[in-house]
């Protein structure tokens, strides 16, 4: 029988989660690393003094786009995978040996090396990815108010790894040569790969398959049909994540319409030298660095003190927080219509906005999925979030696209006082679809007792 080391911790979280934390960290290294200079490999000329493709821009983003839906699409069959067969904890292994073997493929200066680099790619990101999530609620007893923060904790390395990534892969990349910037992404992911297997141990009892668990309870749950609670559960879930696509539609604007905004329209001198529009990509992992434990404190002291801060109310208040920046980008507008240029502070106070608005409502989602989530099917609701989080990408590019005839100006505007709005609808609606998740947030207190272990299983 396997012996349950979830009681040792570190920093008042399980030792688990520190674990999660790095091979995460070092995942979105590589994969933020690969993005940054797919593109610009892609459309960089093959005679240059570092040769690329020499594909068009519409060709190039044509890829782009599939290749990064797919990467969240994949996330469905990966948790399907995960609560059907194998469990979270060996998918996510499995998910890391592919993206070793994708981001190293890629290094190879071949067309067929180049292809099968993504798919490779794209079947690891759909395997760790809505899995290596779900385990992080597993290390949690239900109740235990720590949890909230722990999900905080773990965002706070994904967007860690891509905020090196940025600054790391795109330089090696674009100064030594595109394919050291692959091999480079590699290998971030092998030292992550390297992190989850040492910590196995402090990973034991969590991410296991349910149908060879030694609890009786938990392996009924895995056969038996879903109950009328379950159901209203996921209900409310399927319901959140339209709160999702609105949020994810309007916050991608920043790697698009921001992006050109940027680049085009803003002054970006300072001090006699011109900022490169890409630098402000890292303005928003730079705050949740920053920030994001702050923010967590807050829900969690106002939990204590009894005042409304349940998940999905952190999440609309994310959603307006969020669309109210951008009414900087309003700002940034008008000023750039009256003088030609606009500053870069309208930016800065819009990102700081979105940023603090991800805080609500992202890494809360995935937590709130851990907690409504029928057990059985865990793993598959967090692949269903993050294909979501995909078609919110795809309405952002819609968006972008619409500012050719509409202008920015109007889009801007547009998205601020629709999510400011649709986030208000929202807490109109907020007791009425609480009361659907039949008290799974009422019982939250201080907890620090052993991981929840509701997927023990024995170790074979």
């Amino acid at each position: 029988m396997l012996e349950v080391t979830a009681k040792k911790e570190w920093m008042g979280h399980p030792i688990g989660l520190f674990v999660l934390f790095f091979t995460e960290m070092w995942e979105r290294f590589s994969y933020y690393g690969m993005r940054a200079i797919l593109v610009l490999y892609l459309v960089s000329e093959t005679a240059g003094a570092n040769p690329g493709l020499g594909w068009g821009k519409g060709d190039a983003l044509a890829l782009y786009g599939w290749y990064t839906m797919m990467v969240y699409v994949m996330s469905i069959p990966g948790g399907i995978i995960a609560d059907k067969l194998l469990g979270q904890r060996k998918s996510v292994m499995i998910g890391s040996l592919l993206l070793v073997a994708g981001h190293s493929v890629l290094a190879i200066e071949q067309m067929w090396a180049f292809y099968s680099g993504l798919v490779l790619i794209v079947l690891g990101v759909g395997m760790l990815k809505p899995n290596i999530s779900t385990m992080v609620g597993g290390l949690y007893k239900q109740g235990d108010i720590r949890r909230d923060k722990g999900f905080t904790i773990f965002y706070i390395g994904i967007n860690l790894g891509a905020f090196l990534s940025s600054l790391i892969v795109g330089y090696v990349g674009e100064v030594h040569g595109w394919h050291y910037g692959f091999g480079l992404a590699g290998i971030g992911m092998l030292l992550g790969l390297i992190v989850y297997m040492y910590g196995q141990k402090h990973l034991q009892h969590v991410g296991n398959y349910i149908g060879s668990s030694i609890s009786e309870e938990e392996r009924e749950a895995a056969k038996r049909p879903l109950s009328k609670v379950e159901k209203d559960r996921v209900g409310v879930l399927l319901i959140s994540f339209i709160l999702v696509i609105v949020f994810w539609g309007a916050f991608e604007q920043a790697g698009g319409l921001m992006n050109i905004y940027t680049m085009e329209k803003t002054n970006r001198m300072f001090m006699g030298f011109e900022i490169p529009a890409s630098v402000f990509q890292s303005i928003n992992a730079m705050f949740i660095i920053f920030f994001g434990t702050s923010v967590a404190l807050f829900w969690a002291n106002r939990k204590l003190k009894g005042k409304i801060s349940s998940s999905l109310f952190k999440m609309i208040v994310g959603l307006i927080i969020m669309g109210a920046g951008f009414f900087f980008m309003t700002g940034a507008t008008a000023e750039f219509e009256a003088n030609g240029s606009s500053a870069m502070y309208w930016l800065v106070f819009a990102y700081l906005f979105h940023t603090i608005g991800e805080l609500c409502l992202s890494p809360v989602a995935l937590s709130y999925i851990t907690k409504l989530a029928p057990l059985k099917y865990a793993s598959i609701m967090m692949g269903v979030y993050f294909a979501v989080t995909g078609f919110g990408s795809k309405l952002a590019g819609l968006l972008g696209e619409w500012s050719q005839s509409l202008g920015e100006f109007k889009i801007f505007t547009g998205i601020a006082i629709f999510c400011v709005a649709f986030g208000l609808l929202m807490l109109v609606l907020r007791n009425k679809l609480e009361g659907l998740t039949h008290g799974a947030e009422d019982d939250e207190g201080e907890i620090h007792e052993e991981a929840e272990g509701f997927e023990l299983a024995d170790n074979q």
